[in-house]
């Protein structure tokens, strides 16, 4: 009987240890895709706004800083409305931290690449 007992504590402790690795796994997979979009837009921009590598990496992490803040959003049970005033907020909290890293003849490309 204690033997059973024992096993089904280690079972148990085992599916635990699972669920916990599952989601440190979904969390990786998430901060990965993010990094990926930030290095992908940062790239683009920088051959359509033709920036320094301290600027660089400053929109590096703001693209981060707004691509994570993006996922947050979506992953929310919230309204649209309150998703998309969201959503305009932490656009125009980017497009502040732009208009800060970049010049001004440099912020008017990134408004135009920004459109199309």
């Amino acid at each position: 009987m204690k033997k059973i007992i024992t096993l089904c504590l280690f079972v148990f402790a085992l599916f635990l240890g699972t669920q916990t690795a599952v989601a440190q796994n979904s969390k990786l997979e998430t901060a990965q895709k993010v990094n990926t979009e930030a290095a992908e837009k940062t790239e683009a921009l920088r051959q359509f706004v033709k920036f320094d590598n301290t600027q660089r990496d400053q929109i590096y992490e703001a693209q981060q800083e707004f691509i994570r803040s993006s996922y947050a959003i979506k992953s929310q049970k919230e309204t649209a409305d309150y998703k998309k005033e969201k959503t305009k907020a932490i656009s125009a909290h980017l497009e502040t931290r732009m208009k800060t890293i970049l010049s001004a003849e440099q912020f008017e490309r990134y408004k135009q690449f920004s459109r199309s």
